[in-house]
């Protein structure tokens, strides 16, 4: 075997553990004496992989993070296809060759608001994008390898992101359409990093338009000089991790399928029939099943590794993205029957380490996408409700997202109102218990750090609230100065009036008349005492 480029320590570790003879090929000195210490009986050589010159072929050759350091900043460096020259080279007929290559136009890109090249990385020395040999998608990657004189076996797309993915798919399973609950472990959730959008909402776009593997931050190729041995290809369709675990990505009736055991005739006609190649089906049963279970029932599962049972990945949409869709459209029905359903699933026994991002809904039942950490006591059925509808409301506000409840200013009196929603009337105590439970669950709390185009989705609300305003108070104060014009000409009309009283009341005309008429009064009250 041999090693081109940096990789992990526990993989090398466990290379020269297993492999019969191991080598190392190291553009960095201090790197390599520190692996020759830790490994004596280790093959390390340092320098250019232009200047490599190895004894003999290897059966294997692996170089998962590409060939950008590879080279040497006293020199120019070499053009990609070069490169991939010289390193499939290194492989024996037979051989495998297992080759890490970064999108340039991968959707980390399209995430992060830094340039990649401003990480400061020592493979970043020189400016990227320049090279046009480098490969612009799956088709020219598949040419390149082709041109070099390999047979690409299988192609995996990693995510979420190129530095630390956490899943492989090879393209037979990106051909069809991924379950929610598979595509949500895929999204990059990172909260240190400086976001452009959404990269939940972005990569379920991705996966949702089936441009998974153009897509894809990094491609991982596995090709094979000939000629090709005997032996299938036995590797998975995909590879997902999960906190400690790592699960194979298969079909839900790939247990009983494998263990049938099928003549290559009859894999040949399936392979035909439902338009799988016919080496991939002899390679991998689990081609077949997959396939077969996304065009038909779409039960597509996982199984943990090494010997874990396949479980079907449960169906349905992610809870936030209804709920989401139903406060844009003010669809305040929608959203007190979902949540009265949630309610109701939480009280008879739901998950409690559950939220809106971790549940599916197929319109019957919710599931829970993975197992997340258990608390250490059983909380009340109205604490893990609280919780739930509390994460909802911080994601929503920071989001910048509209609702049909414009009043609540803060998470705690909207979460009280989608209390009020799902038909349970909550108070303070509940969402100080709620809060404490999401901390200790280890949840973001109220940190939840909204994207740069959220920011300008809600700073562009918050200016045509504030336009309304404006033209609001403009339009009062019209009126209030309209108003008050009205007010003064009738206060001066009645000054006027009352001067006018005034004079009439000091002419002799007047006077007489109300002395005359003072005895004609008093003898009306006299005759009304009389009369009883």
């Amino acid at each position: 075997m041999l090693l081109v480029g940096p990789h992990p320590q526990a993989l090398v570790d466990e290379v020269v553990a297993r492999a019969s003879a191991a080598a190392v090929l190291l553009r960095s000195y201090p790197d390599a004496c520190a692996l020759g210490e830790r490994h004596p009986g280790l093959a390390v050589h340092c320098g250019r992989l232009e200047a490599f010159t190895g004894d003999e072929p290897y059966d294997l050759v692996l170089a998962l993070d590409g060939l950008g350091r590879t080279h040497s900043a006293e020199a120019p460096a070499a053009a990609w296809r070069e490169s991939l020259a010289a390193l499939a080279a290194l492989v024996a007929p037979g051989g495998r060759l297992v080759l890490g290559v970064r999108n340039d136009l991968g959707v980390d890109r399209f995430v992060e608001a830094r340039p990649p090249d401003r990480d400061g990385g020592d493979d970043q020395w020189e400016p990227h994008g320049f090279d046009p040999t480098y490969p612009d998608g799956p088709a020219a990657l598949d040419a390149a390898l082709e041109s070099a004189g390999l047979e690409v076996g299988r192609c995996y797309s990693a995510y979420p992101d190129s530095r630390a993915p956490r899943a492989l798919l090879s393209r037979e399973a990106l051909a069809h359409d991924l379950p929610e609950a598979l595509a949500f472990a895929l999204s990059a959730r990172a909260e240190d990093r400086m976001l452009v959008a959404d990269p939940l909402r972005l990569t379920r776009l991705v996966f949702r338009h089936r441009l998974g593997e153009e897509l894809a931050p990094l491609w991982l190729a596995v090709a094979t000089r000939p000629p090709a041995s005997s032996e299938p290809m036995n590797l998975p369709l995909g590879l997902i991790e999960e906190g400690q675990a790592v699960h194979e990505v298969t079909s839900a009736q790939a247990a009983h399928e494998t263990a049938v055991h099928e003549v290559p005739a009859q894999a040949a006609h399936e392979s035909a029939v439902h338009g799988v190649p016919a080496q991939v089906a002899h390679e991998i049963p689990q081609a077949r099943a997959v396939h077969r279970g996304s065009a038909g029932t779409g039960q597509v599962g996982v199984r943990r590794l090494p010997s874990g049972e396949v479980r079907p990945i449960p169906a349905g949409r992610v809870v936030e993205e209804i709920l989401v869709e139903a406060c844009a459209r003010e669809d305040v029905r929608a959203v007190r029957k979902l949540l009265g359903a949630l309610a109701g699933w939480v009280e008879e026994g739901g998950d409690a380490a559950a939220a809106t991002d971790s549940l599916v809904w197929d319109g019957e039942r919710f599931a829970a996408i993975g197992a997340g950490p258990a608390p250490q006591s059983s909380p009340a059925p109205d604490v893990v409700l609280c919780r739930i509808l509390w994460r909802f409301a911080v994601r929503l506000l920071a989001a910048g997202h509209h609702h049909p409840w414009p009043w609540p200013l803060q998470a705690d009196q909207l979460t009280l109102t989608l209390c009020g929603m799902a038909g349970r009337s909550y108070d303070q105590d509940e969402l100080d218990l709620a809060r404490k439970l999401d901390a200790e669950l280890g949840g973001p709390g109220e940190q939840a750090v909204p994207a740069y185009r959220d920011l300008l989705r809600t700073r562009d609300r918050l200016t045509d609230q504030l336009t309304m305003a404006l033209a609001r108070i403009g339009r009062l104060e019209i009126k209030l100065t309209y108003r008050e014009r009205e007010l003064v000409r009738a206060r001066a009309k009645l000054r006027r009036t009352q001067r006018k009283a005034s004079a009439y009341r000091r002419t002799l005309g007047y006077r007489l008349s109300r002395r005359l008429s003072r005895p004609r009064q008093v003898a009306r009250r006299v005759m009304r005492l009389l009369s009883g």
